[in-house]
């Protein structure tokens, strides 16, 4: 017995799998008869039998994978009389011991494809990256019709099929605060050059203190803790209460900070003013945002209160989150973005401890804040939240 091993494919292949047998062992085949189905990365080719003889061993099952070299078939000679001769003779010419040498033939051989009755049972031919995107976009190659050569099933024959299947969706018009609201974000992403810088810090002090400060049992809110923070922290760091004036060329610093407060409604996102921010303690200003946000759900907020604000908290912890980027007010250099409470370890006075941590992100536009000083302002920020008493010294 000789094995037949797997023949390299070309183009730097160096493995395939066996797609589908046209033979099977025992069976006497023919030069150029078609052994295998196998595909490559590259393609799905057929393997014709190098030689005549009778299959003895498959040596793979389809669907295994074959290294380039590996043995593919073992094959019997044909049978019959069997005679000892040189290679490129035939048998000794008769009343001689010499032999007779095998005339040379330059006749093409054909090529035995596959056959259609087989072809009809056969596995839908299509390249591997063909096949991936069958799989990305739900595609069943058994339902789609190939118009490459001999019936390949091409990448455009699998999205054509694609496009044909029933979509379900619903339209949402873009009306009123919505629309404005993405014209907004648009603008804000277009004509600011933003970035972006965070921290976490331990507020495990901070709402200790929140916790014995409230009034009828209702503590202060830790997004009032922060407004407070931000606060003095504007005011030591003034370019993080200003915007960038294109038309005019300059930078316009605001003289007092109105803070706004992110809020999301079921019309889109609004941005409610705090008017007395400033002159509220930690109590009041809880009762503030939580109002301003009532009425900005309710769609009572007047439209002075929408428009007023120079520099934006948004507290994308009450979704859960630990943190995010957000993308600028339109006519303000920054936002502050506020994840979720965590409890974690946490280095605490040389020791581990479980504490209560959150992730302040401060998104600036570039063109009015360089990193230093966004970095600043942020410091300023996390160092209050993480030791209220620094506000007595400052």
């Amino acid at each position: 017995m000789s094995d037949v091993l797997l023949p390299d494919l070309g183009e730097g292949l160096t493995e395939a799998t066996i797609v589908s047998w046209h033979v099977a062992e025992g069976e006497e085949v023919e030069l150029n008869q078609t052994l295998a189905e196998v595909e490559t990365a590259k393609a799905v080719v057929e393997l014709p039998s190098p030689r005549a003889g009778r299959i003895l061993t498959l040596h793979a099952a389809a669907g295994e994978t074959l290294a380039v070299g590996a043995p593919l078939v073992g094959f019997a000679p044909p049978a019959g009389e069997r005679q000892a001769v040189l290679v490129g003779y035939g048998p000794a010419l008769p009343g001689t011991d010499r032999p007779r040498r095998r005339p040379r033939s330059f006749e093409t051989v054909p090529f035995h494809g596959r056959r259609e009755e087989e072809a009809d049972h056969a596995r839908p031919r299509a390249m591997p990256p063909v096949r991936k995107r069958a799989r990305d976009l739900g595609v069943d190659l058994d339902s789609v019709h190939g118009t490459g050569p001999r019936g390949r099933i091409l990448r455009a024959d699998v999205e054509a099929r694609a496009g044909t299947r029933e979509r379900r969706s619903t339209l949402v018009p873009v009306t009123g605060l919505r629309r404005e609201t993405a014209r907004a974000m648009t603008e804000s992403a277009r004509t600011a050059p933003q970035a972006a810088v965070f921290s976490t810090v331990d507020v495990t002090t901070t709402l200790e203190h929140l916790s014995r400060a409230g009034r009828d049992g209702r503590p202060p809110s830790f997004l009032a803790a922060v407004c407070r923070a931000i606060l003095p922290a504007a005011g030591r760091t003034p370019a993080a209460n200003a915007r960038f004036d294109a038309e005019a060329g300059h930078i316009e610093q605001f003289a007092q900070v109105e803070l706004g407060i992110a809020v999301a409604t079921d019309r889109g996102l609004l941005v409610a003013s705090l008017p007395e921010a400033g002159a509220a303690d930690a109590a009041a200003l809880t009762e503030q945002i939580a109002t301003q946000a009532a009425r900005a759900r309710d769609g009572s907020l007047p439209p002075g209160e929408l428009t007023g604000s120079t520099l934006t908290v948004t507290n994308v912890g009450v979704f859960g989150v630990d943190g995010g980027i957000p993308l600028l007010n339109p006519g303000q250099s920054t936002i502050v973005a506020v994840g979720a409470i965590r409890t974690q370890p946490w280095e605490h006075r040389g020791e581990m401890a479980l504490r209560k941590v959150v992730t302040l992100t401060v998104s600036f536009d570039h063109r009015v804040l360089d990193g230093a000083e966004a970095s600043a302002f942020l410091t300023d920020i996390t160092d209050v939240l993480s030791d209220p008493a620094i506000l007595l010294t400052r």
